[in-house]
């Protein structure tokens, strides 16, 4: 069986295939069961579940979330939750991801008018209100710095996405929406669904790695701070090693936590199906293809 519960649309948020296009691809990869999670976004789960209805492909509902754990007055933690299984229909969800989507152009209006006062240091031309709208013509999903770094490459500025983010987007950023644990459990708890943090040892992504690389730090943090807030945690992930892998299947199975895992593809390159998941996570989920 292939799984893959962890996949980005350009529909929804910051891929580059649409809803469509990713089940093409997943029924050339001869995916098995999969969940589509964009970045604050419901927008793709309708099609999803009636596309997997018509390739005969088992799937839940999926959403990443971004949450702000505020730790102390001068100390804060970025990490993404995923919430899998929930009612996409749920209407107190579906108007807080609204409020997320309109505070993302917010922000990146704000990180635009941040490179412009680079540009200006560099004598390089300034974003003008049509940069702007060009920029939202190709944003099909959630506005975010992704959509910025591929207009910098559209523009010369840059040659490629991490050259983007190296030379400005992590100097330019602005804070995410704060939404909290609290807060984010409840919404997708309460729409029926469960909570599984997200990729927590990824070296290069928004993961407990930023406090440290030592897994047994991780999971103490986890432990401390996040297990009434979780029903599971992402074992498998593209940028996870065989080490931390084999210790979040442990640390899972001692609290009794759902294991998950899944390719984290935005379709460059396609890793869609790439990582190896086992079956048994499959068996984690009723199988059907209800929207929840």
């Amino acid at each position: 069986m292939k799984i893959d519960l962890h996949i980005h649309t350009s529909t929804g948020s910051d891929g580059t295939l649409t809803v469509e296009e990713v089940f093409q691809e997943a029924r050339k990869r001869n995916i098995d069961f999969m969940s589509i999670t964009d970045h604050d976004s419901l927008a793709g789960q309708a099609k999803a579940t009636a596309l997997a209805g018509e390739y005969g492909i088992g799937y839940i509902s999926g959403v990443e979330l971004n949450v702000t754990f505020q730790l102390e007055p001068n100390w804060s933690i970025s990490l993404d939750f995923l919430g899998y299984r929930f009612d996409s229909g749920n209407q107190q969800l579906k108007s807080k991801l609204e409020l997320l989507r309109k505070y993302r152009e917010t922000r990146a209006r704000r990180i635009l008018a941040k490179l412009n006062i680079e540009f200006d240091k560099e004598n390089i031309e300034k974003f003008t209100d049509e940069d702007i709208k060009e920029i939202e013509v190709g944003v099909d999903g959630a506005f975010g710095r992704p959509h910025i770094a591929d207009y910098l490459v559209k523009r010369g500025i840059v040659s490629n996405r991490q050259e983007a983010f190296d030379r400005y987007l992590v100097r330019c950023n602005v804070p995410k929406f704060p939404l909290s644990p609290v807060e984010a459990s409840s919404l997708v708890r309460n729409a029926g669904g469960i909570v599984v943090l997200a990729h927590p040892n990824d070296p290069n992504g928004t993961s407990l790695a930023k406090i440290s690389s030592d897994l047994d730090r991780q999971m103490n943090f986890i432990e401390k701070y996040m297990l009434k807030y979780i029903d599971g945690i992402e074992c498998w992930h593209s940028r996870h090693d065989s080490k931390a892998t084999a210790g979040y299947i442990s640390f899972a199975r001692e609290h009794a936590l759902l294991m998950t895992g899944g390719s984290d593809c935005h379709q460059k390159p396609i890793l869609l199906g790439t990582v190896a998941v086992p079956d048994y996570v499959a068996e984690q989920f009723e199988l059907r293809n209800d929207g929840t």
